[in-house]
Parts: C-alpha cells; sequence; structure tokens
C-alpha cells in the first residue's frame, strides 16, 4: 500500500513540475512512432504489384492522419 502511495505521489510531483509541451510529447511520440512502422510495411507490401499499392496508401493515409491528430495534441496549451 505503501509503495503504490509513493508511486502517485512521484506521478503527482513529476507532472507538477513538467512542462505542458513535455507531456504533449510523451503522449504524441509513441503515435508517430506507431505511424512510421505502419508505413514501412506498406513500402514492404507495395512489392505486390495490385494489392501491395493498395495497401501501402492506406497505411501512408493512416499516418498522415497519425500526424494530424498528434500536431493537434502538440498544440494544446497546458
Amino acid at each position: 500500500m505503501k509503495k503504490n502511495t509513493t508511486r502517485i505521489a512521484v506521478i503527482t510531483v513529476l507532472v507538477a513540475m513538467l512542462s505542458g509541451c513535455f507531456l504533449t510529447k510523451i503522449v504524441t511520440t509513441p503515435m508517430r512512432l506507431v505511424g512510421s512502422a505502419g508505413t514501412v510495411v506498406g513500402a514492404t507490401l507495395s512489392v505486390f504489384p495490385v494489392v501491395g499499392n493498395t495497401m501501402n496508401d492506406a497505411f501512408r493515409e493512416g499516418n498522415a492522419r497519425i500526424d494530424e491528430v498528434a500536431d493537434r495534441i502538440d498544440d494544446i496549451p497546458i
């Protein structure tokens, strides 16, 4: 019980001391990494003529949407 209380206290202090920009970067960086990984998979699949190109386009569109959302989160004034 004491260990959990200590963790919560440490996290609360860190959140209070960190700047808002840093907090949004913590949230958006994993989002951008997942989107980039999807683009790599799409590029690999594009080797197959018909299905691969469609998949690659879908992954690129998904990555663009993830970047849009991440940019909006970064712009939140905390």
